[in-house]
């Protein structure tokens, strides 16, 4: 009889086609892209699996329960239903997190409490006494989702959102999501097979990110914990073997990984970074600008990066003669004089920016970085002239 149960992980917009291959590659069956989301099924070690391997996930949950429903009372009827002692006791805290998109209901913080109600009254009914609500550290996280009159409820086995990795120890202002630079990295082809360079590379996200995709590191494995280290039926001894499995399939990498930036505070942050997550011995970080940079290799270069200056980052954080069109026409100018044989990719919101850059890209794929519509553009740099390129 197969342990296998479904499960969905979360992600962000239009990363759907590369989380499912992720899953599918990883060793996840019936897997099935939705919207922000893809479900699949696996058993217990899947699962963990999952949460310390998936580059593009943001949450893994476990669906225990839905039903359809117009009205509060149903709501409220349907959880007290539930065989809360399979999951809970009343010495465990739990917190509620709800996602509504329905007429019927209008406030997820409503329907937070509501859940919560069912919850306590069932145990309060049938052993006098009712578990604790813990919002920061809870022992079990309920994740309720209504979409217009049907509900799933799920157990979160993540936790804090997977972005958190856990290496990352200094920041500085705006700094790109860890999902969202995983993302970024993998939507290019991203594959650790040649030179990489990011010449913004800020507090070191992209570049760490690129390290352990080319070395085949499971991407959580500086992370303190997952919510699932608290479930009652936590196999520890299975974890630390799905543990030791997934740090057998790393791979050495023989090219090499460059960052830029030119603020010092930036480049000390990055090389925190870095060091934090052990990729020490892959990446190297200087202080430059970009602008003033020429192609530090003869062999082929893949450069991801992330302009620091767009509708992200207040006017008060940038220089007064800032100039959006130069800025974009210097980096179209700096790739063409200095940088042939290189893929660059780079992410704006600035998508009139984009004209100035005086190059045509090869794609534009559409993403979005945190709430602002963004596009990750591609401008192949040929060695020689493009029309030479195809005499050959």
């Amino acid at each position: 009889m197969s342990n296998n149960f479904k499960m969905v992980a979360k992600t962000l917009f239009g990363f759907e086609e590369i989380l499912a291959k992720e899953i599918r590659n990883l060793g996840g069956g019936n897997v099935v892209e939705g919207v922000r989301s893809v479900s699949f099924e696996g058993d217990t070690g899947f699962m963990y699996k999952a949460n310390l391997c998936l580059r593009t996930a943001i949450k893994i949950i476990k669906p225990i329960h839905s039903f359809r429903l117009r009205t509060e009372q149903e709501l409220y009827n349907n959880i007290y239903r539930m065989d809360w002692a399979s999951y809970l006791s009343v010495d465990t805290t739990f917190s509620i997190d709800a996602t509504v998109k329905s007429d019927n209901f209008s406030h997820s913080l409503y329907v937070s409490q509501k859940v919560k109600d069912a919850i306590v009254d069932k145990f309060r009914d049938t052993e006098g006494k009712r578990p604790s609500v813990d919002v920061k550290h809870p022992d079990l996280r309920i994740n309720i989702h209504i979409q217009r009159d049907q509900c799933n409820v799920s157990l979160d086995s993540s936790g804090r959102s997977l972005h958190q990795r856990g290496y990352r120890i200094a920041t500085n202002i705006a700094p790109i999501n860890e999902v969202l630079a995983a993302g970024l990295l993998l939507l290019s082809g991203w594959d650790g097979q040649c030179d990489f360079l990011d010449p913004m590379c800020g507090s070191g996200t992209m570049l760490t990110e690129a390290a352990m995709i080319a070395c085949n590191i499971p991407v959580n494995i500086n992370r303190k914990e997952f919510a699932f280290e608290k479930w009652d039926d936590f196999d520890e001894e299975l974890f630390e073997k799905i543990v030791d499995s997934s740090l057998k399939k790393t791979r050495e990498f023989h090219h090499k990984i460059m960052g830029y930036d030119k603020a010092p505070s930036a480049v000390r942050k990055a090389q925190e970074n870095v060091e934090s997550a052990n990729l020490s011995d892959y990446i190297t970080i200087e202080r430059k600008n970009f602008f003033d940079t020429e192609k530090f290799t003869e062999n082929h270069v893949h450069m991801v990066f992330n302009p620091p200056y767009g509708e992200r980052l207040d006017r008060s954080d940038l220089n007064s003669d800032f100039n959006v069109e130069e800025f974009y026409a210097d980096i179209g100018d700096t790739l063409k004089q200095k940088y042939p044989g290189t893929d660059a990719w780079f992410i704006t919101s600035n998508l009139e920016a984009l004209k100035f850059v005086g190059l045509r890209p090869s794609r534009k794929i559409k993403v979005f970085n945190s709430h602002l519509e963004s596009r990750l553009a591609k401008y192949v740099m040929y060695e020689g002239s493009k029309k030479a390129k195809f005499q050959k």
